[in-house]
């Protein structure tokens, strides 16, 4: 059979043409969608880039605090001047502890007494958190009344800000916090060595305080922590048992697509509406307590089990049917294949939609709102009943704080939790290379 042409003379394309220029058209487009794809990726590893370069930035000179080692004379005047403490120990945690390491801050620096200025100055370079500090030390040990003592009390957080260069001091002094007296102090204990900075254990231990050098987010890891284990506890059996009955027991009827339906429309609910019912269901009606971890936990557990009912079936529906045809055909019971070998084949998908599911509950701060978890919270707490908060709710508060140095606590605990969340997401990715099987 001969090959039908036509001639170049026309300006008509001859089929084999046609075919070549069909076939360059076809291998553009698959290079144009590549470059698309790619660029797409690049597009979302720039924005990546920015909000984490953003984050860190802002944020990891929280993990440092400025501190003053001092001298500091317990002064009997100013502590137990009638020398009650015997009689009436309250007077120990009464007494006017700030004045006490003013005035020994003050003599360090060669400020006079009679200096109202310059002690209101000095005063304004140590956190009022020292009041708490010193009360302990004395509360303690009450012997050390009348002796002299080296402490390493937290900074003010305006003179943290300006010691870590957060501050330009190249502005006019009446435009800053720190003033020019305050700077020249500042150096002049950086230079002796009596002002470094340390590790800041204060941001992991600490509740939530007003002043910004003394706050920290230990409450709220409790309290996350606390409300991660209910989910664990009440999700996981819960959404696998639901799993197992509606891909393996359930039959296949409308009642059950509608079950499907729902749970499938439950996981695309926005998260505050979970917070409206535990709202109505766990506060209102039952009476459990406003700002309790218990609360949260049952909240983000309705959150949580359409996720892990949906994962947990994938699962279960992964593991071929040889599987169960081979053990049904041994004798086993329904029950002994669902349990004894299909469950354990579809673990690795189960843990794995599990920890997705409670690293989407540990970022959740909208439904935590509705239930109080706002609340200011300065103790840990000792059970799930008691007031807490929650990492995202104390990143929430903090950033609508209008202090500077909040700005760098807000970003602080930001990279805390990424960090909480790339755990448990890398966790989850190991988990299933661990325990995979290819079928």
């Amino acid at each position: 059979m001969s090959q039908v042409s036509t001639s170049p003379a026309l300006g008509i394309a001859t089929k084999p043409e046609r075919r070549d220029i069909g076939l360059r058209r076809r291998y553009a487009a698959e290079r144009r969608f590549r470059l698309y794809g790619m660029a797409a990726i690049a597009f979302g590893l720039l924005f990546l880039f920015l909000l984490l370069f953003s984050v860190v930035s802002k944020g990891y000179t929280a993990f440092q605090q400025t501190m003053i080692t001092i001298p500091i004379e317990f002064s009997e005047q100013i502590i137990d001047k009638n020398n009650e403490r015997a009689t009436n120990p309250q007077k120990l945690v009464t007494a006017n502890y700030p004045v006490v390491a003013r005035n020994a801050l003050a003599k360090v620096l060669g400020v006079s007494e009679d200096d109202r200025a310059g002690l209101k100055a000095v005063n304004g370079m140590i956190s009022d958190s020292v009041r708490v500090q010193l009360r302990n030390l004395v509360t303690a040990d009450p012997s050390i009344i009348g002796t002299t003592q080296t402490v390493t009390v937290l900074a003010h957080g305006d003179l943290d800000s300006a010691f870590k260069g957060q501050i330009d001091l190249s502005v006019p002094e009446t435009n800053r916090k720190v003033s020019d007296k305050q700077v020249g102090w500042m150096n002049q204990l950086a230079e002796s060595g009596a002002l470094s900075k340390h590790f800041n254990t204060g941001l992991f231990t600490n509740g939530a305080s007003s002043r910004p050098e003394a706050a920290g987010v230990g409450v709220a890891l409790i309290g996350s922590l606390y409300m991660m284990l209910i989910v664990l506890v009440l999700s996981l059996p819960i959404g696998v048992a639901a799993s197992i009955y509606l891909e393996e027991f359930a039959p296949k009827n409308r009642f059950t697509d509608l079950i499907e339906v729902n749970i499938n429309n439950l996981a695309a609910v926005p998260s505050i509406v979970y917070g409206l019912l535990g709202l109505a269901v766990f506060i209102n009606f039952a009476g459990f307590p406003r700002s309790a971890a218990l609360v949260g936990g049952l909240v983000l557990t309705l959150m949580t089990l359409p996720t892990i009912i949906i994962a947990t079936r994938a699962a279960l529906k992964a593991v071929p049917p040889s599987i169960r045809a081979a053990a049904l055909g041994l004798g086993a019971s329904k029950m002994q294949t669902v349990f004894h070998h299909v469950l354990p084949l579809a673990m690795p998908g189960i843990l794995t939609g599990t920890i997705i599911g409670l690293a989407h509950a540990l970022g959740e701060t909208a439904p935590l709102l509705l239930i109080g978890m706002v609340a200011f919270v300065a103790d840990v707490p000792a059970t799930p009943m008691d007031p807490a908060t929650a990492l995202p709710v104390q990143i929430y508060m903090w950033a609508n704080e209008a202090e500077r140095a909040f700005v760098e606590r807000t970003s602080g605990a930001i990279i805390v939790l990424l960090i909480f969340l790339i755990l448990m997401n890398v966790g989850a990715i190991l988990l299933r290379r661990r325990f995979e099987r290819r079928w």
